[in-house]
């Protein structure tokens, strides 16, 4: 199945929604507070106070993009950090020796079933501990509602978690028209509940980052997805928005996160998503029409595919960079590992569950038989791809398939429970 005879590999790094590689710009602005400004910022003589300013700077950098304050801005240890934060934070906040309190008087919190485990875990971790989470379905393209947002909210309800864009099949959500509901149900109940919390590590280099226009109190974002250091997340938290710290020691970060500030670190990502804003209209265009390209040759020269999330055409609905296909009869773990020997690098769905067996809980989500999500490959394209990369891919590709096909196609009568269904029989 691999190539016997040794090939001149092009390497494709096509994961771009699983970390991106460091901007060399990015580089260049975090090599000065490695080992020559290198000093605690929390620290009162000079250099202390140098680095101070520069990791402050970064604060109101970040603010400036989110149109935000810079006391609104927390830096964490990553996104995942950041969503447990504002998760956990704003959940046990309201609750005192395990009694509700504050005007919401409640434990309610509503979320939906395709967000990152970042999110999804937290959720049920809240469930044990006496909170009712609902988890609200999605369409096919994986699209949720603000009317479903609606319909969900009750009295007790403290806090809603909807991610910005998807990290799978890169499905855009509604935030800011969510958000409006949320403002709407506030005023007519005369409460601040429930706060509203969005990931957005995925919108971050594609999608306007306004927190005013988007009506969140709670954003998560991260350096590792816009070319910056990994390690490195972003919390944007409103004023009035009070959470509980999951990390206690020297009070850093207003003392919702304590530690000695990774200040190498913290430059970067603020310099990445400075980079990554300014330069979004353009480099989205170019994505999107790569994509586009690539998804018609693998139609053209691939049977029996189908492509998972929104159609692609409308800017609004998903990200440019992400093409989401099921390729059937083959198991997409099979198909990443032949790619890897010719150089190529892809994902069956999210990087962070690839040790796991079971299908993307996201494509089950939106309904998808359990052999398209098997048969899943996700490709991200980023800075870097160019034309010639996907020419590379299609390439191999076709021919990976159709020997994986041969060889060991897979059993679809292995759970006769689940057929499929006929409008996936396509193309």
């Amino acid at each position: 199945m691999f190539p016997r005879k040794p090939i001149k590999k092009r390497l494709v790094y096509l994961d771009h929604a699983a970390t991106t590689p460091v901007d060399l710009a990015v580089k260049k602005a975090m090599d000065p507070y490695f080992c020559e400004h290198y000093a605690n910022p929390s620290g009162l003589y000079a250099s202390s106070r140098e680095v101070n300013y520069a990791l402050n700077d970064a604060r109101r950098k970040v603010a400036g993009i989110l149109q935000a304050l810079p006391d609104n801005i927390i830096f964490t240890g990553g996104g995942s950090e950041s969503d447990n934060l504002a998760i956990f934070g704003a959940a046990h906040k309201q609750s005192k020796h395990g009694k509700p309190f504050g005007s919401a008087q409640g434990k309610h919190i509503i979320t939906t079933k395709i967000e990152h485990h970042a999110v999804l875990l937290p959720m049920e971790q809240l469930q044990k501990e006496g909170f009712e989470v609902t988890f609200l379905a999605v369409d096919e393209q994986g699209r949720v509602t603000a009317e479903q947002i609606k319909k969900a909210l009750r009295p007790d309800t403290i806090l809603i978690s909807i991610m910005y864009a998807n990290n799978e099949i890169g499905t855009i959500e509604p935030i800011a028209e969510i958000g409006r509901e949320i403002l709407k149900w506030r005023k007519q109940n005369n409460t601040v509940y429930p706060f509203f919390h969005t990931d957005a590590c995925q919108a971050a280099g594609a999608l306007d980052l306004n927190v005013e226009k988007l009506h969140v109190d709670l954003m998560t974002l991260n350096g590792s997805k816009i070319y910056g250091p990994k390690g490195v997340g972003i919390l944007f938290k409103r004023r009035g928005v009070e959470i509980k710290p999951l990390v206690l020691g020297g009070g850093q970060e207003m003392r919702l996160r304590s530690g000695t500030e990774n200040v190498p670190g913290i430059v970067g990502t603020a310099k990445a998503l400075d980079n990554a804003q300014k330069n979004s209209k353009k480099e989205n265009l170019r994505l999107r029409k790569l994509r586009d390209y690539f998804w018609q040759e693998i139609q053209n020269k691939i049977k029996k595919v189908r492509l998972n999330g929104p159609e692609l055409g409308d800017e609004t609905v998903r990200l440019p960079n992400n093409l989401n296909v099921s390729i059937l009869d083959v198991e997409g773990e099979a198909l990443l590992l032949y790619l890897d020997e010719y150089g190529i690098m892809c994902s069956t769905g999210s990087a962070c569950t690839s040790q796991s067996l079971e299908p993307s809980h996201v494509l089950t989500a939106c309904g998808l038989p359990y052999e398209y999500a098997h048969g899943s490959l996700r490709f991200t394209l980023g800075k870097s791809t160019i034309k010639q990369d996907i020419d590379y891919v299609m390439k191999y590709l076709p021919g990976i398939v159709e020997r994986l096909r041969e060889v060991s196609p897979v059993n679809l009568t292995c759970d006769p429970k689940k057929n499929l269904h006929p409008k996936y029989h396509q193309r």
